[in-house]
């Protein structure tokens, strides 16, 4: 996911359409300010080729945006945990607070776990059958 190269080979016209179609509410909208008829662009979103690299933006957009909230988290459980100790604070505010850090961690721990849990399942898997691992992303 995220292969910027495949939206790199489209032609311009195509590329300006998904950078469009990321910054605008509607594909109608995204077509005027290409410059295409919205049926031109609901055909191109048709295309498999065309469907990959919007994919692909989709996901470096995602990416990127993750990226910036996860800057921030520090901040973020700061916040958290200023509120659920403040006694000022409404009562339902600070155990909404003090859930929220609760199943954020419990979260992490699960994925951990479970990413943990996939990497032995690959190796195994490897192990077993040398001949896939070139399959393998």
């Amino acid at each position: 996911m995220g292969d910027i190269s495949r939206i790199k080979k489209l032609p311009q016209k195509r590329m300006d359409a998904i950078v469009a179609l990321l910054s605008h509410r509607s594909v109608g909208e995204a077509a005027q300010a290409v410059g295409i008829g919205e049926t031109t662009l609901y055909r191109w979103l048709q295309d498999s080729v065309f469907q990959e690299a919007y994919r692909d933006a989709k996901f470096e957009v995602v990416q990127q945006a993750l990226s910036q909230l996860q800057q921030t988290c520090g901040e973020a459980a700061d916040v958290l945990r200023e509120i659920m100790k403040d006694q000022e604070v409404p009562p339902y505010t600070r155990v909404v607070a003090a859930r929220t850090i609760l199943e954020t961690s419990i979260r992490a721990v699960e994925i951990d776990t479970l990413v943990a849990r996939i990497e032995k399942l690959e190796q195994f898997i490897e192990e077993q059958t040398p001949d896939l691992s070139k399959y393998r992303k």
